[in-house]
């Protein structure tokens, strides 16, 4: 098989031109004309055959199958700058920059306040976090990715980091109000707030695992939320009993902004993923990554 060259180096300008925003700044950055970068992209274009950009005079964007094509090529892109570095003998050094994708509620309840130590442990290495709870692309430009839930069943490689107990709670002011639920089925008589799968778009189902017997509860509800933060600030102000994960929670609860309900029926774990596109030995800056999002769980005694 004879590999045309000029494939891979119209991918490498793709790339730039997706990050830049326009063919001018990717010409900056490649050091070529606007020109040389325009007849890349034009070539590429034509070899797989669908146009990958839509062009204006300001900036240039993905086209619908550009984005599926940017989405499959840049980890092959990224797997060969590892492989580079590893011939160099650079693959065990924590740097460059770091594109991470994680969960809303890990990133700010977890992962924010720790991040200055994880930069001053790796002085060369900068970090780009962007949260997301959506798993549609999204290791589109994304060295790992971060996410609450079973794994899907793709090519990615995912890695388990920590376990988190599903526990129900709800404001002192709230419970005062309405009364305290002795179990399950009672809150089919109290305001739920519902949190939306962003999978299916549906309310996650309310369920309780208590010594292996199961109840899933159906409950009532005027809200419904897509951020388990705002979920929980309007827990906070009295507006319902929410479920929630435990991981992040402990700040509320210790000082008395919520209590937990039920406690006894709280024996279900959801897990927290970490993926990658590589299956063999994943970059350093990934390794250091996820190693470190392992550190932070168990200091918290989650994973």
């Amino acid at each position: 098989m004879v590999f045309d060259t000029r494939l891979l180096t119209g991918v490498g300008v793709m790339a730039a031109v997706t990050e830049a925003g326009n063919f001018a700044r990717a010409a900056e950055m490649l050091g070529l004309t606007s020109s040389g970068v325009s007849r890349a992209v034009a070539r590429l274009e034509a070899r797989v055959g669908v146009r990958l950009f839509d062009r204006n005079p300001r900036e240039v964007s993905l086209t619908e199958e550009g984005r599926r094509f940017h989405a499959q090529v840049v980890p092959l892109l990224a797997g060969l700058e590892e492989a580079a570095s590893e011939a160099a003998g650079a693959a065990a050094v924590v740097r460059g920059r770091l594109r991470v994708s994680v969960d809303p509620w890990f990133a700010r309840m977890m992962l924010a306040s720790k991040l200055q130590t994880f930069l001053q442990r790796h002085p060369q290495l900068s970090v780009d976090v962007s949260t997301s709870n959506y798993r549609e692309e999204m290791m589109a430009g994304f060295d790992v990715a971060v996410r609450f839930g079973p794994p899907d069943a793709s090519s990615l490689i995912a890695r388990k980091l920590l376990e988190t107990h599903v526990v129900t709670v709800a404001a002192p002011d709230y419970l005062e109000r309405h009364g305290e639920p002795h179990s399950p089925h009672d809150l089919a008589h109290h305001e739920a707030l519902l949190f939306r799968d962003p999978q299916t778009g549906l309310p996650f189902p309310w369920e309780f695992n208590r010594d292996g017997e199961f109840v899933e509860v159906k409950v009532s509800s005027r809200l419904m939320l897509d951020d388990p933060s705002v979920a929980i600030s309007a827990c906070v102000a009295g507006q319902g009993i929410f479920q929630s994960l435990a991981v992040g929670l402990a700040p509320f609860l210790s000082r008395g902004d919520l209590v937990q309900v039920l406690p006894e029926w709280s024996d279900e774990l959801y897990p927290l993923y970490a993926y990658h596109p590589s299956r063999h030995l994943p970059p350093a800056k990934v390794r250091a990554f996820l190693d470190f999002v392992r550190e932070i769980a168990l200091d918290a005694g989650v994973a």
